[in-house]
């Protein structure tokens, strides 16, 4: 039974992608857009495993990936330590609530300018601008995993003798795991989106600023190859965390 349901399942998660590129060459072959603004899939593809071997266009794939990875590693260390802590003691959720209702809602982006006064225009103001917007989701993802935790598994622990410290790393933290992973999948699709923004909006370097500078000098296709490549990241990384997510999930019935 599982080696036809892989199939299936594998088929109808490509098939979306094989329909928007069956449109998207229809566009162009019967005239609805010209191929100057949107050139045949075939055409960026094609340059795009061009760039894909050339170091300059590896480089600017690592300067993305540094600032995603940056940003990403911070709102989880943040977001998992606030949310336990928040869940575990009330007087630490009285004063986080008010901020996360407060703040959670902003447009992180807004902040942008702010922080390249702060920060410059390097690595530093694009990290904590991923950071700030991938925080959210994780924290109240944690957070409520960790508020849901049976009380019964707290109990059976205090009784055991485990020190208060323990009982939030060997018993809270584990229960919580699934929910938190569920954060961090929303976090990291969010770091991708956010990373490739900042670097449109000012940056040297990254995928965003090779979509900016193919942009000012009309080559349309060089616009859709970063595009492209930031979208394949993601599917990547989404991937990688699904089979953690598997890994550490192991013991639970849903995974």
């Amino acid at each position: 039974m599982t080696s036809r349901v892989i199939p299936s399942t594998v088929l109808l998660g490509i098939s979306p992608l094989i329909l928007v590129i069956a449109v998207w060459q229809s566009l162009v072959s019967f005239g609805f857009a010209p191929a100057v603004l949107l050139p045949p899939p075939g055409f960026v593809f094609i340059r795009l495993l061009q760039q894909l071997v050339t170091w300059t266009f590896q480089q600017e794939i690592m300067a993305t990936l540094i600032r995603l990875f940056g940003g990403f590693g911070i709102a989880v260390v943040l977001g998992v330590s606030i949310g336990i802590a928040a869940a575990a003691n009330p007087a630490i959720n009285a004063v986080v609530r008010p901020i996360v209702r407060v703040l959670a809602p902003l447009p992180k982006v807004a902040l942008y300018p702010a922080l390249l006064l702060l920060l410059g225009f390097g690595h530093g103001s694009k990290i904590t601008l991923v950071a700030a917007d991938a925080l959210f989701p994780i924290l109240l993802s944690t957070y409520y995993g960790a508020s849901t935790v049976e009380q019964k598994l707290i109990w059976s622990a205090m009784a055991a003798g485990t020190p208060r410290l323990e009982i939030l790393f060997k018993v809270v933290l584990p229960a919580a795991m699934p929910s938190i992973l569920t954060g961090c999948r929303i976090g990291l699709v969010i770091s991708c989106i956010v990373v490739f923004l900042a670097e449109m909006i000012t940056s040297t370097d990254g995928l965003g600023h090779v979509l900016v500078t193919a942009a000012r000098t009309f080559q349309a296709v060089d616009m859709f190859v970063p595009l492209i490549t930031i979208s394949l990241l993601g599917l990547i990384l989404n991937g990688l965390l699904g089979l953690l997510r598997s890994y550490l999930l192991r013991g639970f019935p849903a995974a």
